[in-house]
């Protein structure tokens, strides 16, 4: 394809004749609403089904995204390779940037999404791949907190007491697991996995989630008895047969949908911030548990848990769209986060003991 398509033309290749139903989804997320669209009802129910916690509401949306069923589509675009952050490896988002639009690639499963100012579209295999569409969705909301003054963390955050803490570590370091480990006890909420939004304001640090569920490997099931009901008891049995380093390594994500595993009410959308818990802790190491307070002036070596690149998708208030290789704003992060508490948690893994002893400070 030549360098003069334009967003009309891939439109028109990523939709084809193909009618979208007239159901739709309408979702609020609190102070923005965006519709849902789809050819295929079996999509759209699964995309209900995923977001039945949040508000939905009929208004008139701030957006309109399309998520096109369909085998998967050539676009004919000579895609770049988006560079990955430290520590992962292979190929997995391609793009190619059109005046006033970008086109993400999937490389892995050949899902293509086309985003601008006006138009949202996911077409591919999208039940097949709905945790992708459903990251798409999310990915909006994304960008319009980053376009309100909200900074984007790599972290976990529950809610205990009307109090909301940060969980974030460096690449594997098990933020997913002992956020749910520590779901389990009475009095806590979910607020977000993976992607913490935090916003300085003149009464404190505000933290929001996204409208995404956690994800777990099987390693992370088979030892929360929360968890057990995600994989049958034979399944369990031959996981736990494993080498521990090959289950710890073993990549095969299942959803945790918080309301029905740990009961009604658990998922907040936004709590003040007043810690945070950077996991500095390391596999095989015999060195006792320890946490231990410090300031992240002094230990910037951390801030590498906590800062998170926008992504491919992340288009700002003028239309541009962010670079793979634009810097961290790390002092952005300094300032967001120098009234919070920050604890950094080392010597060896233990989810068990960690959460024994943050809790008790959570008491206290």
């Amino acid at each position: 394809m030549s360098d003069n398509t334009d967003i009309a033309s891939l439109i028109d290749i990523l939709q084809s004749d193909l009618e979208l139903l007239n159901d739709s989804l309408d979702l609020d997320l609190g102070g923005y609403t965006m519709r849902i669209r789809s050819n295929h009802l079996p999509l759209l129910e699964r995309l209900t089904e995923y977001f039945a916690h949040l508000a939905h509401t009929a208004a008139n949306p701030d957006i309109e995204i399309l998520a096109i069923e369909r085998d998967v589509v050539d676009t004919g675009l000579d895609f770049i390779d988006w560079a990955r952050e430290p520590g992962k490896t292979g190929r997995k988002d391609a793009y190619f940037d059109i005046p006033g639009a970008r086109v993400v690639y999937k490389v892995r499963t050949g899902m293509v999404f086309l985003q601008s100012k006006t138009t949202l579209i996911a077409a591919g295999p999208c039940v097949q791949n709905d945790n992708q569409v459903i990251n798409f969705i999310n990915s909006q909301y994304m960008n319009w907190l980053q376009n309100h003054g909200w900074l984007i963390c790599h972290a976990s955050a529950l809610v205990y007491q009307g109090q909301g803490f940060g969980i974030a570590g460096f690449s594997g370091g098990g933020k997913s697991t002992l956020m749910l480990h520590l779901l389990g006890q009475s009095g806590m909420s979910y607020l977000t996995n993976d992607r913490l939004f935090i916003n300085s304001t003149a009464d404190g640090v505000l933290a929001r989630g996204i409208p995404k569920l956690p994800r777990v490997n099987p390693g992370t099931i088979v030892h929360d008895p929360n968890l057990f009901s995600l994989i049958s008891s034979k399944d369990r049995e031959a996981l736990l047969a494993l080498p521990v380093e090959e289950l710890w390594d073993l990549e095969d994500k299942y959803d945790v949908y918080v309301d029905k595993v740990y009961g009604p009410n658990r998922i907040v959308n936004e709590a003040p911030l007043s810690a945070f818990l950077l996991l500095n802790w390391q596999r095989g190491s015999d060195a006792p548990l320890a946490i231990d307070r410090v300031n992240l002036y002094d230990r910037q070596d951390l801030l590498g848990t906590v800062m998170k690149s926008p992504g491919p998708f992340y288009q700002y208030p003028d239309g541009a769209f962010y670079q793979d290789d634009e810097p961290f704003n790390e002092q952005a992060y300094l300032d967001a986060l120098k009234d919070v508490d920050i604890y950094e948690v080392s010597g060896g893994i233990n989810f068990h003991q960690l959460s024994e002893r943050w809790l008790e400070k959570l008491i206290d």
